[in-house]
């Protein structure tokens, strides 16, 4: 039995020095209490320092001049193609509810289903059109603020949709250009403050700490 017990110990040594465990046979209750100032833990299953597994360096290289982030000018056609494809969804939908409305005293043909067609595609024209029209005159009005002021923050966000709403409205008077204003923004400074909700809420807990 103690031949077994010694043949097994050796061959559990002969093992642990082929994988570079080796050495002076420390258990963990041994190395429970030793400090470990100054030092890297390493792997328990890797005798690799995960030190050397971080990457610091970026991702992707970038040109020299780039921002990491995509500018007003990049996302101005994702925002415009985004609102038309999302008015075009609404308004069919909206063409929809409405034709079976008008119709609903017509049975089932021909004509109904033309007359339903029709409403369908005018609201999504119509509705991608005016959502096109909005994204097209934000983008518009935030990049030239970004290139005029030389800076990309959240002022640059409520300024364009203040003047979006202005200029949308502008053929209403001055009342309509006033209220185009405020709903622009309103609606922006909600969006800025979604942005920053997280923010606000780390730097309120901070201080209160």
């Amino acid at each position: 039995m103690e031949g077994g017990g010694g043949s097994g110990n050796k061959t559990t040594g002969g093992l642990a020095g082929f994988f570079g465990a080796g050495g002076t046979g420390y258990s963990h209750a041994d190395l429970a209490g030793v400090p470990l100032t100054g030092m890297n833990p390493l792997s328990p299953y890797l005798n690799v320092d995960p030190r050397y597994l971080v990457q610091d360096a970026d991702e992707f290289i970038l040109p020299t001049g780039a921002n990491k982030t995509r500018g007003r000018f990049e996302l101005a056609f994702f925002t415009i193609g985004g609102c038309c494809m999302t008015g075009a969804a609404f308004g069919a939908v909206n063409g929809l509810r409405l034709g079976l409305k008008e119709t609903q005293n017509m049975a089932w043909s021909k004509p109904r289903n033309v007359q339903i067609l029709n409403m369908v595609t005018r609201q999504g024209a119509l509705w991608a059109n005016t959502l096109g029209s909005l994204a097209l005159l934000y983008s518009a009005f935030g990049v030239i603020i970004e290139k005029t002021r030389g800076a990309e923050d959240d002022l640059n966000t409520v300024a364009a949709g203040t003047m979006t709403g202005m200029l949308y409205k502008c053929t209403g008077g001055l009342r309509g250009v006033a209220r185009g204003g405020l709903a622009g923004l309103t609606l922006t400074s909600l969006y800025a403050l979604y942005n920053n909700w997280e923010h606000m809420k780390g730097s309120l807990l901070h201080q209160s700490l």
